[in-house]
């Protein structure tokens, strides 16, 4: 153990416990040799894995069993209890296992197993797979095909020179100096290379020939391909009233706009954000941390109000103006020039920096020429399969068919995006299994955490458990005395097990 690490908390696992002292379900953090492990009980089995989240190190004893799995209670990622391998993201990486031993009424912990990298044996698939796009859904995608055990080729080409790397860090820690740029990368260049993955960056696929099988792109080049996944993300909405070329206008959607952003803000100058979305509001908190004075311009009478309602968005807003933020509702902005932010009521807001977070648009362009079916995204079936037999769509892009809400739906979230990446790769290989996936998505204010399971658009019911002012709550959107989605704030826990009733129910 360094210098200065803290060692873990709870019981000596490798001496034991009485098994008496864990139920069945029942779940204990402990240490093994100086490393954290989490014991679980379930049924006539006893399993241990390693206790923190490979995702952003959350404590695995205070999430849920379900089976033989375990859920992270922060992000919802889930691991299997028996392997330590991540069943859903947004967890990529394993999670270390232990041999369990129980005699004489102890369980005790015993030798940590060594890392496979086995693969399954190979499912039927095509001879190749290729992905367009590298983010979220394709590389979870080309991530997937690898641990099914699929053996053909695989080329993710996108034209951002950085991808694939953690998009939602960079409007929050990463943009606020908390996180250094070698967290950003989804893995290291190694992981791609020793698993045969082939990342094309910088070109762009300029179009696409679904009879022929091939893709060309714009420097000249053409891929065929066996099967290909579409995962073109979305874009900035971009505001035409600010398109003057002024050089403190920014949008974040890329790791270079968020160096950018951070390039240009300095301590004690004024930030101007239009729009106040959840990347929005992310972008005030973060840029508060580097101590820059902030305004927010929105059309909205609250933050959020539309996919919150008035309480949380009334929360929201409280939380931000007591870090100092101040607030411009109900307004528009007109232009910016000369360092100066003109609002459509006749203020003029000083601002070093502006950065604009008022939604983004999907990116259809390529799907449409190819001719694929469109109603407002790509239409997907179940498996995610577009139109055009061989063609998936995945992520931002995709519109699919919800068993939870009963309507085609399309969710820009990036748990979201990364499951329909997994789900596309094993329909890709010959798994027909549904996406039913509970859409989750989680927001970071300050300290404070939103998280959100299920899918809302409208809803004609709120309730709310809990003190919303406190932040210590459940609030519950409903539709025709239906639950559609459940957020939570403080509450960890209850939001796994909100997200667990939404499946349930589909289940049942």
């Amino acid at each position: 153990m360094a210098s200065g690490q803290e060692a873990p908390a709870g019981p000596d696992l490798r001496a034991g416990i009485a098994m008496n002292d864990l139920p069945d379900g029942g779940m204990i953090a402990g240490q093994v040799d100086g490393e954290a492990v989490l014991l679980a009980h379930v049924g006539d089995e006893w399993f241990a894995i390693g206790a923190t989240c490979s995702h952003y190190s959350g404590p695995l004893a205070e999430g849920l069993l379900v089976g033989d799995t375990v859920r992270c209670p922060w992000h919802h990622a889930c691991f299997s209890l028996r392997s330590g391998e991540p069943l859903r993201p947004p967890a990529l990486n394993d999670v270390p296992a232990w041999d369990v031993e129980v005699r004489d009424g102890i369980v005790r912990v015993g030798a940590k197993r060594k890392p496979t990298t086995a693969r399954r044996p190979r499912s039927k698939g095509p001879e190749s797979v290729l992905i367009v796009g590298g983010g979220g859904a394709g590389n979870c995608a080309a991530e997937t095909l690898r641990r099914e055990g699929f053996d053909g080729a695989i080329t993710i080409v996108d034209p951002d020179p950085d991808a694939p790397y953690d998009r939602p860090n960079l409007s929050k820690d990463y943009l606020a100096g908390n996180a250094p740029e070698d967290w950003i990368p989804l893995h290291p260049p190694e992981f791609y290379r020793d698993r045969g993955i082939e990342l094309r960056r910088r070109p762009r696929v300029a179009s696409l020939d679904p009879k022929g099988r091939r893709v060309r792109l714009d420097d000249g080049g053409e891929l065929s391909y066996g099967a290909l996944l579409l995962a073109t993300g979305a874009s900035p909405v971009r505001l035409a009233e600010l398109e003057g070329g002024e050089p403190r206008v920014h949008y974040l959607r890329t790791l270079a706009d968020s160096r950018r952003i951070a390039a240009a803000a300095r301590e004690g100058g004024q930030a101007v954000v239009l729009g106040a979305s959840f990347i929005g509001l992310e972008v005030a908190a973060s840029l508060r941390a580097r101590k820059m004075k902030v305004h927010v311009v929105a059309p909205d009478s609250r933050p959020l109000e539309r996919v919150l309602g008035p309480e949380l968005g009334d929360m929201v807003r409280k939380i931000h103006e007591e870090q100092g933020v101040v607030f411009h509702l109900g307004r528009k902005p007109s232009g910016v020039n000369g360092g100066r932010v003109r609002l459509d009521d006749g203020q003029s807001l000083p601002a070093d920096l502006v950065v604009a977070g008022v939604g983004v648009r999907p990116n259809l362009e390529l799907a449409e020429r190819a001719g694929l079916a469109l109603d407002r995204g790509v239409q997907v079936n179940e498996w995610l399969e577009t139109s055009a037999p061989g063609i998936f769509a995945a992520g931002d892009i995709a519109r699919w068919p919800d068993p939870h809400t009963g309507e085609r739906i399309r969710v820009e979230h990036w748990v979201v995006a990364e499951r329909q990446g997994q789900a596309a790769a094993r329909a890709i290989l010959g798994n027909r299994e549904r996406f039913e996936a509970v859409p989750f998505f989680w927001s970071a204010h300050y300290t404070l955490a939103i998280n959100y399971s299920g899918h809302a658009e409208q809803w004609d019911r709120i309730e709310i458990d809990g003190d919303v002012a406190g932040h210590d709550c459940t609030v519950r959107y409903l539709r025709g005395g239906k639950v559609l989605a459940v957020v939570t704030v403080g509450r960890d826990g209850e939001s796994l097990r909100a997200e667990h009733a939404l499946e349930s129910k589909l289940a049942g």
